[in-house]
């Protein structure tokens, strides 16, 4: 694709003085227009690329521009590399794994031999999540729209969205983009669609970058005080840290924190079983005392 090409590209710049165009297709496996429509996006990037013509001629940095090739250590390469190979675990593909040799192949060992780090961002949904964000990686690529069936707490609907991003916070990948209905920016999460299809082309608008806070994207309407015991610890410091609770005279841990609905502070505190109970808000605990009669009643054998 363009973006790992580009990438390609300016990496072996990076390391020799001069390269060739029919070089560059060669290794790229594409058509040396490709290649000069590459280097004019490289430009337009503010890339200072120079270009010469006849015997000893080529592609070069501009004298004068050259980043030094020691700018990026082993150390710091290596971190690229587990992050390109992070993203071949979302498509589950070796494209990008397929690039780095190609680099390392032309380039007089550019990219280094041993990995230390390893990072996997597939998840659970190995059959339906890949060929989304194949998609929509695509449809933003040609700017053009993405529609879907959207489930979420509200509701159902159907959303025809101008995509901008592909963004992976919270352990979970989302797209952001311009919907249509909503007449605004909105982040959709690829687990709750549906159908998707791409569209017609849209003109590029100018997008900003989404906020992510958590604090935005889901303010907290309840403070909770939860007390735990012992043995749920190692859950509260997988969750929110160490430094989020603190030990009881009798052992139990005392937890505070802030919850955007009711439903989350509910279903969360359940997933603990009997090891939890619900301090505050008296509201909540009240709701989660007849939530546990209602349960009770329904699994009680007559």
């Amino acid at each position: 694709m363009k973006m790992e090409r580009l990438i390609g590209i300016l990496s072996i710049l990076l390391q020799r003085e001069r390269v060739t165009a029919p070089e560059l297709a060669e290794q790229f496996e594409v058509s040396r227009r490709t290649i000069q429509r590459d280097i004019e996006s490289l430009c337009r990037a503010g890339i200072p690329i120079a270009t010469a013509q006849g015997a000893g001629g080529g592609i070069s940095i501009m004298e004068g521009y050259r980043v030094d090739r020691t700018v990026l250590t082993a150390p710091e390469m290596q971190a690229i590399l587990a992050g390109l190979r992070s993203l071949d675990s979302v498509s589950g593909t070796r494209r990008y794994a397929q690039l780095m040799e190609k680099l390392s192949a032309r380039t007089g060992g550019l990219v280094p031999g041993g990995a230390h780090m390893l990072i996997d961002l597939s998840s659970w949904y190995k059959t339906s999540l890949p060929p989304k964000i194949e998609l929509i990686q695509s449809a933003i690529e040609q700017h053009r729209t993405i529609r879907f069936t959207y489930f979420s707490p509200k509701g159902e609907s159907v959303r025809t969205v101008e995509p901008c991003y592909l963004v992976f916070p919270w352990s979970a990948w989302y797209v952001w983009g311009w919907c249509r209905s909503r007449e605004d920016f909105r982040l959709f999460k690829l687990n709750r669609m549906t159908d998707l299809t791409t569209g017609e082309s849209f003109p590029p608008r100018a997008a900003p970058l989404p906020d992510l806070e958590p604090e935005r994207i889901f303010p907290a309407k309840y403070q909770v005080t939860v007390l735990f015991d012992p043995s749920c610890r190692w859950r509260l410091v997988e969750e929110y840290g160490a430094d989020r609770f603190t030990a009881e005279p009798d052992g139990r841990l005392h937890f505070t924190g802030g919850f955007p609905d009711a439903d989350s502070v509910l279903s969360w505190v359940l997933t603990f079983g009997d090891k939890a109970e619900l301090v505050e808000p008296e509201e909540l605990r009240e709701q989660l005392g007849k939530l546990a009669e209602t349960l009770a009643h329904r699994y009680r054998r007559d």
